[in-house]
This record gives C-alpha cells, structure tokens and sequence, in this order.
C-alpha cells in the first residue's frame, strides 16, 4: 500500500480534487437551481445531461487519445471543465446548464479515462489492486469532502462556482508535473446488449435499473433536499451520508460475495436498500431517518454495481470479461441517462418523497428480479466464481476494466495456491 502511494501519490491527490470540483458542482446546481425558480422538471434534464455526456465521452475519449496523446486531452478536457463551471451562475437557464452539465460530463468522463490509464501504468500486477482500493476510496472521499465546502458560502452568489473551478485547475498540476504521458491504449468495445443478456440476464437488467438509482443518488439527490425543504446543512449531510455507506459497506459486502451465491446477495442487498427507501418515504420527515435510509441506500446500491459485474463474469472466460463489463457499463449509463428524467416526473407527481418512492421501487424491482432468476439455472460453483473486485459506478470503463484484471489475477492465484497445496499434501 506504501508502495501504490509513493508511486501515485501527485495522480490520487489530483483526482480527489478533481471528485471534489465534480461532486460539489452537482450538488451546488440542485440547491441554486430551485433559489433561480427552476421546475423539478427542468432540474432532471440538467442532471441526466451530465449522463448524456459522460456516457459520450467514454465511447469518444479512447479515440482522442490515440489521435493527439494522453497530456493533450487531458488538459483540455479540463480547461473546459473549468470554464463550463465558472459560467453556470452567468447564464442561469435551464437550457445554459443542459448544454454545460452535458460538456462537463463528457469532459469529466474523458479525464478519468486518461488518469485510470495512466493509473493502471504506474501499477505492477502486484499492486494493482491496491492501487484500485485507493483509486475508489479516493474518489468517494472526494465527493464527501464536497458536501462540506457547500457550507463555506452563499450558493446565491459566485464564490460556491469558482471554488470547483479552481480546485479542477489545481488538479491538473500534481498530475501533469508529475506523469509521463503512456502510450495510447486500444479499448474494448463493448458486448451487445443481447449478448449480455445471453450470458447474465439478471446483470443486463440488474445494472439497468441500477443505473436509474445511481443517477438519483448522485444527480437529484439535492433537488430532492431543496424540494423537501432541507437547510443547507441538511442537504450536505444527507448527500454525504449517501457515499459514507458506500465506502463502509463496499469491501464486507465483497467479502460475502466470494463466499455464497452472488443471486441471493443482490437480493437480500436491493431489498434492504428498497426497504430503507420506503421508510424515507414515509417517515422523511424525521431528519435523522433521512440520514439512516441515505446511508443504507448508498451503502447497497454502490456495493450493488461491482456485485452485478462480477456475477456477470461468473459465466465468462477471462477473454470475454472486458468487453462484458464495457457493456454492463453502457448498460447503467443508459439506466443513469432515464434515472434524474423519471425521478423529476414522480417527484412533480408525487410530491418531493417521489424521489424515495423511485428509489425503492427500482431496488425492490431488482430484488423481485433477482428471486426469479434463482428460480432458472444453478448458480455457479465457489471455485468457478470469479473474484469480487470494488469499482465506482462513477468511473469509467478503464478501471473497470481494471478491476477484472485485478479479479481475474486473484482467481489465477487462488487456483495456483490450491494445486500447490494438493500436489504438497499427495507428496
């Protein structure tokens, strides 16, 4: 672990505060939109435009690498982020930050791109996995650290925007004065979505409707705080309280998922996650309810998208496993695009608890789903299952990438540690 940090010490500081300008402006745009008048409506097609965007800019980044260099892109694409941030207050339209919040997305999908690439270079086979625990746990400190910088001034005025600005420019400084350009890479192009379903139904659909709660957390959550007429503070915590569950509940939910059938732990886990949306709903007017139910749905739902993937790859052979997980990552973006759209329609219906009701019914839909699937094929045996390695829904395809390398090198250990041991004992 030492090691990883000595080595990639400048990359992980400049993308926390990267995840620190990227999980600020999310919230900061939820809470100023409702102070400019902006409908519930309005607001969800600002938030799925990031989406729109991110999910373009995974697809595009890999290609503008090859063509101009890992350094180039990266510090254009955060020239724009930049930019983009500072005129948000400037031209407070709903249509202005559409069109900003879709070029941010993409910006910010094409410079975790370059910086997981340039991660996965400075690590040895041996540390790559702890160079990935870092990399996650890294990006969730950033976006908790973001929710207390709402509260260091007016979200009324300027100073909440330039602040994620600066901190997106700094960023770049560790990183670029600190990495030698790697070589451009080719990407993975992903499974189809028959094909995915072919192999792992259950994945397809699990990481659709997945996507759709993660969008919620990460895009209107803030909306839904405005809405239910929350304090600043409220929402800060509230948003936080979201990614502390992940980053507690993410590597003992791990731990489980090596050791029973991956089906009924993503049962049991969206069934938690659902029920604990249901009780926000109807209990959300109790604030320290609100904070419990935000950290059981973060610390099932983000769990949730690495346990999706690794069943997947349960049905795979090692060669096959990156282009399932580029599909299962389009996949979620797709669910992530629908999710802020159908949360702002049931909230303009339903009220500001229509968030929660969206929430509880996707998770729930999961769980239900998942039952059913145990219903149709054997799960596979402990010793054909492949490793769970954590991954952030909000990272893009190359660290997912990543994280099957990681799998699949523990699961060749493994199997090399058990042979050794059985050649030891015959001997």
């Amino acid at each position: 672990m030492f090691l990883v940090l000595k080595n990639a010490w400048a990359l992980l500081l400049g993308l926390m505060l990267l995840m620190v300008g990227n999980g600020l402006q999310g919230t900061l745009l939820g809470v100023r939109g409702a102070m400019e008048g902006f409908s519930t409506y309005e607001m969800s097609i600002v938030m799925a435009a990031y989406f729109v965007g991110f999910l373009g800019g995974s697809r595009m980044a890999p290609e503008m690498i090859r063509r101009v260099g890992h350094v180039r892109v990266f510090a254009a694409l955060g020239s724009f982020i930049s930019a983009v941030l500072i005129l948000f207050p400037v031209l407070a339209e709903p249509w202005a930050w559409t069109i900003g919040r879709m070029i941010i997305g993409f910006c910010f999908s094409g410079v975790y791109v370059v910086a997981e690439s340039w991660l996965n270079n400075a690590a040895t086979n041996e540390t790559r996995g702890q160079a990935l625990s870092l990399y996650m746990i890294t990006m969730m400190v950033g976006i908790i650290i973001a929710q207390g910088l709402l509260l260091v001034a007016d979200p009324s005025g300027f100073v909440l925007f330039v602040i994620p600005s600066v901190l997106v420019s700094i960023a770049f400084a560790p990183i670029l004065l600190s990495i030698n350009p790697t070589p451009a890479f080719e990407s993975t192009a992903p499974m189809s979505l028959r094909g995915l379903v072919n192999v792992s139904p259950l994945g397809a659909v699990g990481m659709l409707l997945l996507g759709g709660v993660y969008a919620a957390q990460y895009g209107m959550a803030a909306v839904y705080g405005s809405n239910a007429g929350l304090s600043l503070p409220e929402i800060s915590l509230f948003i936080a309280m979201f990614y502390v569950g992940a980053t507690v509940a993410q590597y003992p939910l791990g731990w489980l998922s090596d050791r029973m059938d991956r089906r009924l732990l993503i049962l049991l886990v969206s069934a938690t996650g659902g029920l604990a949306a249901l009780l926000a709903m109807m209990l959300g007017g109790n604030y320290v309810i609100l904070l419990v139910a935000a950290f059981v749905i973060g610390g099932t739902a983000n769990p949730l998208y690495s346990l999706l993937i690794a069943y997947t790859t349960d049905f795979l052979q090692p060669k096959d496993m990156a282009a399932a997980s580029s599909g299962l990552v389009f996949t979620n973006g797709l669910g992530a695009i629908a999710g802020p759209v159908v949360t702002g329609w049931t909230m303009s219906t339903f009220g500001a608890q229509g968030y929660f009701l969206l929430i509880a019914l996707l998770l729930v839909g999961l769980a239900v789903y998942a039952g059913y699937r145990m219903t149709q094929r054997r799960a596979p045996s402990h010793d054909d299952a492949s490793q769970y390695a954590p991954v952030s829904p909000s990272a893009s395809p190359i660290a997912v990438e990543i994280a099957q390398e990681v799998a699949i090198d523990a699961q060749e250990h493994a199997e090399a540690s058990a042979t050794n041991t059985e050649y030891d004992q015959k001997s």
